[in-house]
């Protein structure tokens, strides 16, 4: 199973989140590999997730590439740096895209690990 995939099937496991509570609205994940298009469409009803694979109509559109999503899934990608960068694609509700943002594991950067100071805390 891709990480795109696991990432994806949490979602429905988990079936609601606090954090969207006052959240409605739709994204669907375009997400491109050469020729091939696989979509993902994320329903969120006051914080209860629904996840189907469907093209259907959405609030938000994200168009990705399959190795990005990928990278996002595996939290080695932030999904804003990357819409930033013009590598993600957003159509319709930005706001809504960059709060699913919130969905996608963050593993944490070299900072967050060492001490780079040494402790002095300048």
């Amino acid at each position: 199973m891709s990480a795109t995939s696991a990432f994806f099937e949490r979602l429905t496991v988990a079936g609601q989140d606090p954090r969207f509570s006052k959240v409605c609205g739709s994204v669907r994940f375009d997400i491109r590999d050469g020729g091939h298009l696989e979509q993902w469409l994320l329903n969120i009803d006051h914080g209860r997730m629904r996840v189907t694979r469907s093209g259907g109509p959405a609030t938000t559109v994200i168009q990705v590439s399959s190795q990005l999503a990928e990278a996002m899934a595996r939290g080695e990608v932030n999904g804003l740096a990357a819409i930033t960068r013009g590598e993600i694609m957003v159509d319709g509700d930005l706001a809504l895209a960059l709060r699913i943002g919130r969905l996608f594991p963050r593993e944490p950067g070299p900072l967050e690990h060492d001490d780079v100071d040494g402790g002095r805390g300048q």
